[in-house]
């Protein structure tokens, strides 16, 4: 867990907070689009007027605004692979100077290596989130489990990948499988919870820094 207080004590880094709001703003203008077309896809398929289409429109956009509370983590995470290298370079700057430039995987492989993790998570979320209709309690508790599993192996190779190749970096996982899998689980956790759910991703990649670059 000092990965995630280290992350957490770099929250005032300009950087950071670039991040954040880039990726707070984008999936902002992702689900008000999705609300957009959610209301307009009901409307048109009950007809233009009447007020069985606006109590259609009003319900169907009620229930994008839900799914947006459940799934703004996925979708946050996905931007914010864009911004990997961005948050990593912050972390090492501020705790681990004396590192060399990095040089690992291909930008295209480590872009889609993020693409995947986001689009992981996003499945899981939604299977996370019927689970939890299904079997309450038991189902929330197991969906947070195999999301954290997700959120840490995935970052944590993202993050390597900086310094190493793809197979290099599963290989460090494997050996520190327990140390990124725990924060990965806190941030799940973390992640239901709004407004701590905008800074998920940031922290997540700094602490993966962190648990790459234990000793």
């Amino acid at each position: 867990m000092q990965a995630l207080t280290l992350a957490v004590s770099q929250l005032n880094d300009r950087v950071f907070l670039g991040v954040v709001w880039r990726s707070l703003l984008l999936s902002l203008l992702a689900f008000v689009g999705l609300l957009a077309g959610s209301v307009w896809l009901v409307q048109d398929l009950v007809g233009q007027g009447g007020w069985l289409g606006w109590l259609l429109g009003v319900a169907g956009g009620l229930g994008v605004i839900l799914l947006a509370v459940w799934l703004f983590v996925p979708v946050a995470l996905l931007i914010a692979t864009l911004y990997i290298d961005r948050v990593a370079g912050a972390v090492e700057r501020r705790f681990y100077p004396y590192l060399p430039p990095p040089s690992g995987a291909p930008l295209t492989e480590q872009t889609w290596d993020g693409a995947v993790l986001g689009l992981q998570v996003l499945v899981l979320q939604i299977g996370t989130l019927i689970a939890s209709i299904l079997l309450p309690g038991v189902g929330t508790v197991l969906g947070w489990v195999v999301t954290g599993w997700a959120i840490g192996r995935g970052l944590f190779v993202a993050v390597a990948m900086r310094r190493m190749s793809r197979p290099e970096a599963l290989d460090v996982y494997a050996r520190r499988r327990f140390q990124a899998v725990v924060p990965g689980i806190a941030l799940a956790l973390a992640g239901t919870f709004p407004p701590l759910n905008l800074l998920v991703p940031v922290i997540g990649i700094a602490a993966m820094v962190h648990v790459l670059e234990a000793r």
